[in-house]
């Protein structure tokens, strides 16, 4: 029982430490040598830090506990709010939200919350049925954050080309830093594979012993698989204000990092997870 306990501490330890220093590094390296936007950016960071929430939730529905992955996605989903509301407060860049692309992007991370706890009021049995839905509301998600970036963060683009260009032009065209990145993604990605298979496994034994609730085992995830998102709330804001741009670019990314999580966290990771059990339980 001790054992079990440790393991489960190392392992998520492990996939958080990684997710940090190796992953969500990385991936922001690669993107910046690739010369994206910071909404782009935040996509990008918003894929790295659903890592562990990928890793987590198929885990824990290959051993038969879709209960807990819908609790894990709201518990993550909320985390992910209130840390990213507390970075910006933080760096006193609450006038960013000023910018309609913004509050529009707000909407949809909160009705990424609305929506499972709809499920779990109700009692909505979440099966492979619902897969559809979710497949068809990240797309709807996905063209709405695209388009209303495109209308109301035109002048926001135009200042960072102009204040970055030169200065990192040698870091975007640095062919041998970006294969070198790409190699790092790969190896990371099957470390914490193994790790989030571990996890899923003493994860099952942690439930048997202590005969612990599927939603309890869900909220405890949130915690720890949401942490990687909050070091890159900070970091994208303090990396514009480092280089001296404009702080809402900073917002621009610390959001898309937020809103990207989220609906990967709701519809597609959830879909995985469902996909996964009902494979697992014919």
């Amino acid at each position: 029982m001790f054992i079990e306990i440790i393991k489960f501490i190392v392992y998520s330890g492990l996939i958080v430490l990684i997710s940090k220093y190796i992953l969500v590094k990385t991936l922001r390296k690669l993107a910046e040598s690739l010369n994206l936007k910071p909404k782009t950016v935040g996509d990008v960071a918003g894929y790295a830090t659903s890592m562990p929430e990928l890793l987590t939730i198929c885990a824990s529905s290959f051993n038969g506990l879709v209960g807990a992955s819908i609790i894990n996605v709201l518990s993550s989903n909320i985390i992910n709010v209130i840390q990213y509301l507390l970075a910006i407060f933080l760096n006193k860049n609450q006038k960013a939200f000023n910018n309609k692309a913004l509050k529009v992007d707000i909407i949809l991370v909160l009705i990424t919350i609305i929506i499972p706890i709809f499920l779990i009021y109700m009692k909505i049995e979440v099966n492979i049925t619902i897969v559809p839905i979710f497949i068809i509301l990240y797309a709807l998600f996905n063209f709405l954050n695209n388009n209303v970036h495109k209308l109301y963060l035109k002048r926001e683009d135009e200042i960072l080309e102009k204040q970055i260009e030169e200065e990192e032009k040698w870091e975007r065209n640095n062919r041998s830093k970006i294969i070198r990145y790409v190699i790092y993604l790969l190896f990371t990605s099957i470390l914490l594979f193994i790790v989030g298979n571990a996890l899923g496994n003493v994860l099952e034994s942690l439930c048997n012993i202590f005969n612990i609730s599927q939603a309890i085992i869900g909220i405890l995830l949130g915690f720890i698989t949401s942490i990687p998102e909050l070091i890159t709330f900070f970091e994208s804001q303090k990396h514009y204000k480092t280089h001296n741009i404009d702080d809402i670019l900073g917002v621009v990314e610390a959001t898309n990092n937020l809103l990207t999580s989220n609906i990967l966290n709701l519809f597609i990771i959830q879909s995985l997870g469902i996909i996964i059990f009902s494979i697992m339980s014919h």
